[in-house]
């Protein structure tokens, strides 16, 4: 009689658990890739775009007035710097000659008797510490004497010319540093503003730079017509009027951050150059610049009064009359007329 083998049972616990560890695994990435897209960030609105893009642009302005300043403290010290070399090159080239009368007076008290100091001056680990001696003095003789006081005195003002011109220096490379970061500062907002700006479509983005091109260029009987009426309230003086008319001629010019013309500007550059044109010579930045003239209130402007915006007092214009200015606005639109009221005004200034 054949044994009968009972059949072995599959295992249903083991094959189970797998099972369900590979659907629950299945769904976990199902839910995963429902759920990436799901939350897949939307392509931003063109005004969603235009107002993040105004605030880069904003932000940058903000330090290229920081990269301005620190230009110009720059530029100070290092016109500061190689007026203390020069100075202190004169000086020892006189020194030298000093030093080669002492020499020969030294060479005649050899002669005379006594160990050549000159031959000492030679040999000694510091010449100017020896020419500051007694003995070199007592040596000398009276009749001498003030040849090495004026000799002493030209090696103190040498010292201090070069301590100065050491602080001259950490001040240039302090300012060269500081220009470096702010010019990264510019050029890492200017590029997120264009990366935003290139997602959209030609159409969109026409559109939302379509505005701050308005009013940019003009012909020259336009801008005869625009001063004309912008003489309805008139500027207080002749240089103020050449100031005016000096932005009306740039309208049209590109927006280059640092530039202060003539063929392209920043805001602060072009109310400089603007005044500049008048004879006025201004400070280079907007800081600067608001208290470079007498403060006036938002209804006492004229043409030609300073006007400034933000709270940072980082943008400026030129006010033409009729509620309008002309400034350089952003990278975005070139010189160009635009109504005080389009930016949160910080107070003006009358700089003649």
């Amino acid at each position: 009689m054949a044994a009968h083998r009972k059949p072995r049972q599959r295992s249903l616990g083991g094959n189970t658990t797998r099972t369900a560890a590979t659907i629950a695994l299945a769904g976990a990435a199902t839910a995963t890739c429902f759920e990436g897209i799901g939350h897949a960030e939307p392509n931003p609105t063109p005004a969603q775009v235009k107002a993040k893009v105004d605030k880069l642009y904003q932000e940058a302005e903000v330090a290229t007035e920081r990269y301005n300043s620190a230009k110009e403290k720059a530029d100070s010290a290092e016109q500061r710097l190689k007026a203390l070399r020069d100075e202190a090159a004169r000086k020892e080239e006189k020194l030298n000659s000093a030093r080669d009368a002492l020499g020969s007076i030294a060479a005649a008290q050899y002669r005379s008797g006594g160990l050549d100091p000159t031959v000492q001056l030679m040999l000694s680990a510091s010449p100017d510490r020896y020419l500051e001696g007694t003995a070199f003095a007592e040596r000398a003789g009276d009749r001498q004497s003030g040849a090495v006081a004026r000799v002493r005195k030209q090696l103190r003002e040498i010292g201090q010319l070069r301590g100065a011109a050491q602080v001259e220096l950490s001040s240039l490379r302090s300012g060269q540093a500081e220009l470096k970061r702010q010019k990264k500062t510019v050029t890492g907002k200017l590029g997120e503003a264009r990366q935003l700006l290139s997602r959209l479509t030609p159409q969109d983005r026409a559109r939302v730079t379509a505005a701050a091109a308005g009013h940019a260029s003009r012909s020259a009987s336009d801008t005869r017509d625009a001063l004309t009426a912008a003489g309805s309230t008139a500027a207080p003086n002749s240089r103020a009027a050449a100031a005016v008319a000096y932005a009306y001629q740039k309208l049209g010019s590109p927006y280059v951050w640092g530039a202060t013309g003539p063929d392209a500007f920043d805001c602060s550059g072009l109310a400089q150059a603007a005044y500049r044109s008048a004879g006025i010579s201004l400070p280079r930045t907007t800081y600067a610049q608001i208290n470079a003239g007498r403060r006036v209130a938002r209804s006492e402007l004229r043409p030609g009064d300073l006007v400034f915006f933000y709270s940072g007092i980082s943008h400026v214009g030129i006010y033409v009359g009729n509620g309008r200015m002309i400034h350089a606005p952003n990278p975005s639109a070139p010189v160009r007329l635009a109504p005080i009221d389009e930016m949160p005004f910080a107070g003006a200034t009358r700089v003649v």
